[in-house]
């Protein structure tokens, strides 16, 4: 039976949208993509500013499965772990799988900061506004977190 998940992709090293848009092409079962949004880094070391998305998914992959599909995508864009919240051509996590809760040292879902992250939440209002949290003002998060719309992923070059 399939089920409703959601994915975050942030990327801000190299060719950013190519990481990206390979990354949604290459991922099973996406039914939709919000807008992207360039956004500053939040924590770790002086950056360049993230591409980031979300994607909602009709799947019949567990939150275990789909952490597969999200390292598989991370290989694919050469990602390379040298710092924790370094820079990285492709970040690839699991947020949330309706009816699936997991606690496990290298999985937590839903996503265990995805409801402090603007850059996880104003594009999951794109794709999953259910999930927001009563009385969230994406305009107003967005503005104070600086997470600029950009456009639709495919219009980007």
């Amino acid at each position: 039976m399939t089920h409703r998940a959601f994915l975050g992709l942030g990327s801000n090293i190299g060719d950013r949208v190519g990481y990206l848009r390979d990354a949604v092409v290459a991922i099973p079962d996406v039914v939709a993509v919000s807008y992207a949004y360039e956004t500053d880094p939040v924590g770790g070391p002086e950056q360049d500013a993230f591409l980031n998305l979300v994607v909602r998914l009709e799947t019949d992959l567990s939150a275990r499965e789909l952490l597969g599909v999200c390292q598989e995508r991370e290989e694919a864009a050469a990602r390379v772990r040298v710092m924790r919240w370094g820079p990285r051509s492709l970040d690839v996590d699991v947020l949330w799988v309706d009816g699936e809760t997991v606690d496990e040292p290298d999985l937590i879902v839903p996503h265990a900061r995805m409801f402090e992250r603007a850059f996880v939440l104003v594009p999951l209002a794109d794709v999953g506004a259910d999930l927001l949290p009563a009385g969230y003002d994406v305009a107003a998060a967005a503005h104070a977190e600086g997470v600029r719309n950009v456009g639709p992923l495919e219009s980007l070059v």
